[in-house]
This record gives structure tokens, C-alpha cells and sequence, in this order.
């Protein structure tokens, strides 16, 4: 006598599919986290890298910094960093003003920008590049804008100058007054003598890797040491 074979049912096949349809969703949540998590962290040392790289450019253009007679070699007017620095590719062939800004996008978030002119050898160009620089902080031409280079995101920042053993801000009464009265100011003939130490304070804006206060500070090879 032959036995009958014996199928699924209709109901042991919709709850096997039910089982695979939700084992697929479990997995596809499963990889879409692992996904989520790569981006996070690809963003993560993005963000990282882009503020190491911008402190590194910061550094080396107050290394590379020089000043020539009548022209001050560094200046803070609280919008701006204007900084003459040596040219980093044709070092002794001539000099770059270098701007460093902060303007807000067109979401409103603030970006920290870094201004660069062509290398210059002739004084009076030297002079309108310095000049450019500080106009470009306040309302950039379409040409200057050309030049400019978006760093990281900032909320604000502040520049501090290190003279006479202690920390001041570049705009005060006091520090303009120990920059004029410099023994080194007068026999260079600058406007203003450059000071042993920059501070740099970043405020960096929320979202980022690194976020909130940030502190930077710069030493003048010439005292050899730091403040």
C-alpha cells in the first residue's frame, strides 16, 4: 500500500515567509547601521585631518613671518590676521600677504578662511596686497574670493599677543603703547614690532568632531624659547 506525501499547508508557508521577510529586515537594519557608523567615522577623520592640517598652515605662515620697514609684518584689527610671510615654494624670490578671516555661509554658519596674494617682489604691490587683504575680511571682491580658502567651522576667535612676560589683546591701549615704544620697532622703522607670542582661540562649532574651545599658541623663533 503506497503512503500519501504530505505538503505545507497555507499557513506553515505564511509564517515561513514571514519568518524570511523578517530575518531580511533585521539584516538590512543590521548593515544599514554598520553603514551609518563607516560614514560617522570617515566623517569623523575627516573633520580631524581638516583641523590638523589648517592649525599646521596656521603655524607655518607665523613661522615664515618677516617684516619689512614701514610695513608691519603682523596686524590684528579684530575682524582679521593679515601675516607677510616668506613664500613657502620660492623661498628669497619674493613675499605673500596672507589674511585670515572669519564669515558666516550662506546657512549662516560661521567658516574660518585663509587669503593668499600672489608672490610679490615689488614694494608698492606689496603695499596694495596689504591693504587688499584687510578689505577682503570685510567685503570680498568676486576675484579675492578666488583666492580665498574655507577651512573648518568656527562660531568666533581671538588673537592674543605675548609681550613683556604676559598675554594682552593686539587692540588694547596698553599693548599698542609697548609695541610703539620698542627698542626693536624703532630700529626696524615698523609701525609696530612683532610680539614674542600669538595665541589663537577657536571656538569651533557644534556637529564637529572636535568641538568647543580650542587653544593655540605660537612662539617667535627669534627669542628661542617660549613665553
Amino acid at each position: 500500500m503506497m503512503r500519501q506525501s504530505k505538503g505545507f499547508t497555507l499557513i506553515e508557508l505564511l509564517v515561513a515567509i514571514s519568518l524570511m521577510a523578517l530575518m531580511a529586515v533585521l539584516s538590512w537594519r543590521g548593515l544599514d547601521g554598520i553603514s551609518r557608523s563607516q560614514q560617522r567615522l570617515q566623517q569623523r577623520g575627516d573633520d580631524v585631518l581638516a583641523l590638523q592640517a589648517t592649525l599646521s598652515q596656521w603655524g607655518s605662515d607665523l613661522d615664515a613671518l618677516v617684516s619689512q620697514p614701514g610695513l608691519p609684518g603682523l596686524e590684528w584689527d579684530g575682524r582679521s590676521l593679515r601675516i607677510l610671510r616668506r613664500s613657502s615654494t620660492t623661498p628669497g624670490e619674493g613675499l605673500v600677504v596672507v589674511a585670515w578671516a572669519m564669515r558666516a555661509d550662506g546657512q549662516g554658519q560661521g567658516q574660518w578662511l585663509r587669503w593668499q596674494s600672489p608672490l610679490l617682489d615689488d614694494r608698492s604691490l606689496l603695499d596694495q596686497a596689504w591693504q587688499k587683504a584687510a578689505v577682503w575680511a570685510q567685503t570680498p571682491s568676486t576675484d579675492d574670493k578666488g583666492r580665498e580658502v574655507p577651512t573648518v567651522p568656527i562660531d568666533q576667535w581671538q588673537i592674543f599677543y605675548y609681550r613683556n612676560n604676559a598675554w594682552t589683546n593686539p587692540l588694547s591701549s596698553a599693548d599698542s603703547a609697548d609695541a610703539s615704544a620698542s627698542p626693536q620697532n624703532a630700529a626696524a622703522g615698523n609701525a609696530v614690532t612683532l610680539p614674542d607670542g600669538v595665541r589663537l582661540m577657536l571656538t569651533l562649532s557644534n556637529g564637529q568632531a572636535v568641538s568647543g574651545t580650542l587653544t593655540r599658541d605660537w612662539v617667535s623663533p627669534l627669542i628661542g624659547g617660549g613665553p
